[in-house]
């Protein structure tokens, strides 16, 4: 089972992130402070959840969480500032919104950039250890998702329905025969080597 908290003195806010590895949508970010006996046998990691369980998740923990949030940064903010710095920054961004003031945030990862006058402390596999670092998880992989299915419907030739985004077969596919969207990181490998001359053209 999942730790509830990392200390018992301090409000705790978990941090995580979704999308960092996609070749096309913004980077999302959630913030949760959960209520310091919450208890959930389900939670965990998102990447090890169906899509069915993360929703079913994702109502939960908005209903029983104290506060939560969610932010992203755009694929411009990540060309500009790099998708470490833009992940970092939708976190801060979804802190800005929490209605409560954390004491000490847990960020999944080894990298985080000073809060305000918040301490931070960064864990490995985070999603894995601590219930409200899996439950940002969640959060932040169902908003994602649901963004990029709506954004297919805009921009229908690069399956991201399925792949939200993600450098599958399919994707680089539809970025070959159809050129790039406003919505691809241009500072991501968008084709195969061979055909990195057209993203240039653009």
């Amino acid at each position: 089972m999942l730790r509830s908290q990392y200390t018992d003195d301090l409000i705790e806010v978990g941090c995580d992130e979704a999308g960092r590895g996609c070749l096309a949508g913004p980077v999302f970010a959630s913030a949760v402070i959960l209520p310091k006996s919450y208890k959930n046998d389900q939670l965990r990691d998102s990447k090890k959840l169906t899509e069915t369980q993360r929703e079913v998740l994702s109502k939960q923990i908005k209903k029983e969480a104290m506060y939560w949030a969610v932010a992203k940064c755009s694929p411009r903010e990540i060309d500009k500032f790099n998708i470490l710095n833009a992940s970092i920054r939708a976190m801060h961004k979804a802190i800005d919104k929490l209605k409560e003031k954390p004491e000490l945030i847990l960020v999944d990862g080894n990298r985080f950039h000073q809060y305000k006058d918040i301490q931070h402390v960064c864990v490995i596999k985070g999603d894995d250890k601590y219930l409200s670092i899996a439950a940002a998880s969640v959060l932040a992989k169902v908003s994602r998702d649901k963004y990029m299915v709506k954004k297919a419907k805009e921009y229908p030739h690069y399956q991201w329905t399925s792949n939200k985004g993600y450098p599958t077969i399919a994707h680089r596919e539809g970025i070959v025969l159809n050129g790039i969207t406003p919505l691809h990181r241009k500072s991501f490998q968008l084709y195969p080597p061979d055909k990195q001359l057209k993203l240039f053209e653009e």
